[in-house]
């Protein structure tokens, strides 16, 4: 049950907030667009060396904090509205960074001919509904529960394994605990059976198909087969 309700929780924090308004633009694919190449935008955020920008959650929260209002209720509007306009018109003098953070990262850019005011209406709205304190609660508990799994099974979390197969019970294939009690699935079948794909090796399957994951390096490949086999003991 708690595998299912983390695979739940992260379906809907990947789907939150989409950002789609009366004008039909989609925040969040024009945030990865116009946004991404300069900041992180994971939330958690993660952070490199060499990075160009902020990541995109610092930035949400910076603005909507240091943003002037008296009214609250106000308050998301006008980070909206100078969202809309620091990126056409960037300066120091606007920017709420601390010196050093400009020092550091420079002044952004002018955005001018790259994107519409209605495009950062929607990108703007996006980022003040998904980077959110309590998105970042959630995410970090997630985060948290996915480092607490064994790497093979953290593995088949985020290669959607779990979509086809529960530990304990058939969905449309086996139960992975099923596949580990299985005669002859040692470590090098099921690695070639995940990297290769199967076919009618499990009645119960129906005739369904697993697909080959090409993709997949040796490496997890083999530490998600452990993990499956380290099943084979478990009540």
């Amino acid at each position: 049950m708690k595998r299912v309700l983390i695979l739940a929780a992260l379906l809907f924090l990947a789907g939150c907030s989409q950002g789609k308004k009366e004008n039909n633009l989609d925040g969040k694919k024009l945030l990865e667009q116009k946004c991404s190449s300069c900041h992180n935008l994971d939330l958690p955020p993660k952070t490199f060396e060499d990075e160009k920008a902020p990541p995109m959650m610092a930035v949400a929260f910076h603005v909507r904090s240091f943003i002037k209002t008296e009214d609250e209720s106000q308050r998301v509007p006008k980070a909206i509205a100078f969202v809309k306009d620091y990126v056409i018109n960037p300066s120091a003098s606007k920017s709420f960074c601390d010196k050093e953070s400009l020092k550091s990262y420079g002044l952004m850019p002018s955005q001018k001919g790259k994107v519409t005011q209605d495009e950062l209406q929607a990108i703007a709205e996006y980022m003040f509904s998904h980077f959110t304190q309590k998105n970042l609660n959630e995410a970090q508990v997630i985060q948290n529960r996915l480092n607490a799994m064994p790497k093979g099974e953290r593995l088949a979390l985020q290669n959607n394994c779990l979509s086809c197969h529960k530990v304990d019970r058939k969905i449309v294939g086996p139960a992975f605990r099923d596949v580990a009690r299985k005669k002859g699935n040692s470590l090098e079948v099921l690695m070639q059976s995940i990297k290769n794909g199967s076919k009618k090796k499990y009645a119960s399957s129906k005739g369904a198909i697993m697909p080959a994951f090409t993709k997949l390096s040796d490496a997890d490949v083999k530490t998600i087969s452990e993990w499956i086999l380290s099943l084979k003991d478990e009540k």
